[in-house]
């Protein structure tokens, strides 16, 4: 019996197997189904998309062959990290060892995330928006707690709201591929730019603010308030770095004084 709560719905097609891998393949593109995420087991599965089994593992078998899935013995089968080849591991060792790679990182998040919150004012369903709502009382419950931790991450998970709200299938892979290399530290480290109180409670102001205009769906708004809070975020982190450099070189002349 299906079930009306699950993303997988009844198949009605001639050849079933190519319409659940149709089904499946929809759902990784639109997002719905992450990688890394475990699909249900074969009965379950087969039961809420209304196939016989034979049918659901020619489909599964044929999107292994693809990549998109990929089998764990003892545990199941899994969206593959289709994701994670858009920056080769040379590329993201490249990447993590040049600082100008995290200036450039911000710079174009402000290009493709201004374009989607403007556009996400429109094309948000009141569901999306409610998403995005409920995200911004998560942070103003965090912003109470000594620890930057929770706050940092419901940050990643607002901006990648935003772009979910645009509904540009391209916008959302590539910005899910980019908050993973983040998510990795591979960039800066998140939870020190909300380290400073003062800092936090200027960004929580625009995470609210951006919200607000989303919410009324005031494109140009919710674009012009997002390119601010990233501006805010590269000067932060220009200014991090200049701390960290300065601060070499003032353990290296102690270190000289120490020398006999």
């Amino acid at each position: 019996m299906s079930d009306p709560d699950s993303p997988f719905q009844p198949i009605d097609a001639a050849r079933l197997s190519d319409a659940v891998v149709a089904q499946i393949e929809a759902l990784i593109l639109q997002g719905v189904l992450r990688p890394g995420e475990r699909l249900p087991g074969e009965r379950d599965l087969a039961d809420r998309m209304g196939v016989s089994r034979p049918s659901l593992r020619e489909a599964l078998a044929a999107m292994q062959a693809d990549g998109l899935l990929v089998t764990r013995p003892g545990a199941g089968v899994f969206v593959a990290d289709v994701l994670g080849s858009a920056f080769s591991p040379a590329l993201v060792r490249l990447i993590a060892r040049h600082p100008q790679a995290a200036d450039d990182y911000l710079a174009f998040r402000k290009d493709l995330e201004g374009l989607a919150a403007e556009r996400a004012a429109l094309a948000a369903g009141e569901t999306d928006l409610a998403v995005l709502d409920r995200i911004v009382q998560a942070m103003r419950h965090a912003h109470a707690s000594p620890d930057p931790q929770i706050e940092a991450a419901l940050d990643a998970d607002f901006h990648m709201a935003i772009v979910e709200s645009s509904h540009n299938l391209i916008a959302l892979h590539l910005m899910r591929a980019m908050q993973d290399l983040l998510r990795q530290g591979m960039l800066f480290n998140r939870p020190r730019i909300f380290a400073s109180p003062e800092l936090r409670d200027r960004l929580l102001d625009q995470h609210i603010a951006i919200n607000d205009a989303l919410q009324a769906r005031d494109g140009p708004r919710a674009r012009a308030v997002l390119e601010d809070h990233l501006d805010l975020v590269a000067r932060t982190l220009t200014a991090q770095r200049r701390a960290d450099d300065h601060a070499a070189v003032a353990r290296l002349r102690l270190q000289n004084r120490r020398a006999p």
